[in-house]
């Protein structure tokens, strides 16, 4: 008996670019649709959504079913907020709202097994088999295969930025645009030359420091994120998907001449 290997690892240690897709929506069958797409990786989120842990658990395991990832973005809580979606079997954490080095220091120790951090263990959820794999292939393997993500979706950690991405244990650093927006007294305005140099910034600096780079996006800008050294990617979410569908049907009715 072994961990699950990571989809979302294995494309970005190869140099390629993983999709991911947020998902707001509690049903477990919003995420299989994701899956069944063909996305790497699907984004249930616990900071603005109010689901509860049975939903994510089956959220995680309606991806597991097509070796899809699941990156949960965590409440910002307790060291447990932080590791029940990693017990759960999800593939990652995000961590939004990382405001400084000590911080990130804070969140590797509380994620992260030995010799990087002191994650408490327990091995008998379904991402330690309930207990099938041996405790030190565990720990060992989780470290390897299971990634911690914190956003930069603020101005204020800027300055230690590249110090953030020294981190052991830090494997991913993704740059959130919407809150950032907020953060320099331009809510809303995405051409904000600020928001392109933190972009670019947060990309180079995760890039330099071997960590990978994720972001936000869509179809239209996929290359230029890409071009700018970004190879983990999300790109649109269920509720748009849905609501765009809803409103092209109901504008296909009001076009009916009677």
């Amino acid at each position: 008996m072994h961990m699950r290997k990571s989809r979302v690892l294995r494309k970005l240690r190869a140099g390629q670019i993983a999709s991911c897709i947020k998902i707001n929506l509690a049903d477990p069958r919003a995420t299989e649709i994701a899956a069944m797409c063909g996305f790497d990786c699907v984004w249930p989120d616990m900071e603005h959504v109010p689901n509860d842990w049975v939903v994510v658990e089956n959220q995680i395991r309606s991806a597991k079913i097509y070796d899809v990832d699941t990156l949960v973005r965590v409440s910002k809580g307790s060291y447990s907020d932080f590791i029940k979606p990693l017990e759960l079997d999800a593939a990652g954490i995000m961590v939004p709202h990382l405001m400084s080095l000590e911080e990130a220091k804070k969140i590797v120790w509380q994620t992260k097994f030995h010799p990087v951090g002191r994650r408490p263990a327990d091995g008998g959820n379904a991402d330690g088999a309930y207990c099938m794999i041996d405790f030190n292939e565990y720990i060992e393997t989780a470290n390897k295969e299971r990634f911690v993500v914190v956003q930069i979706e603020d101005p204020e950690p800027l300055d230690e930025l590249d110090e953030i991405a020294k981190v052991e244990g830090i494997d991913m650093i993704l740059f959130g645009p919407g809150d950032f927006s907020q953060g320099i007294g331009a809510p809303g305005q995405w051409d904000h030359p600020l928001i392109a140099e933190a972009r670019k910034k947060v990309a180079k600096a995760a890039r330099d420091n071997g960590k990978f780079a994720g972001t936000v996006g869509g179809p239209a800008n996929l290359q230029e994120l890409v071009d700018m050294g970004y190879q983990f990617i999300s790109a649109g979410a269920d509720v748009v998907a849905l609501s765009n569908y809803f409103k092209e049907i109901v504008a296909a009715f009001e076009k009916i001449k009677i």
